[in-house]
């Protein structure tokens, strides 16, 4: 599994569990799957597997 293009030990078994890993609950994220946005409603059904590709966005604002 690779975060934002860094390997990342092990294979949290969903999106919440690797939110939580990375200690980024409650923050203002998006999160790609292989390419594919995942909804944040689904992010504690969504299962992740070893090979999977993640990158997560930060939101930022301003004007």
């Amino acid at each position: 599994m690779t975060v934002n293009g860094q390997p990342h030990p092990g294979t949290p078994p969903t999106v919440a569990a690797l939110i939580d890993e990375l200690s980024l609950a409650g923050r203002r994220i998006a999160i790609a799957v292989n390419g594919a946005v995942v909804p944040r409603s689904t992010w504690p059904d969504h299962a992740l597997a070893q090979d999977d590709q993640i990158e997560v966005v930060h939101a930022v604002g301003g004007g």
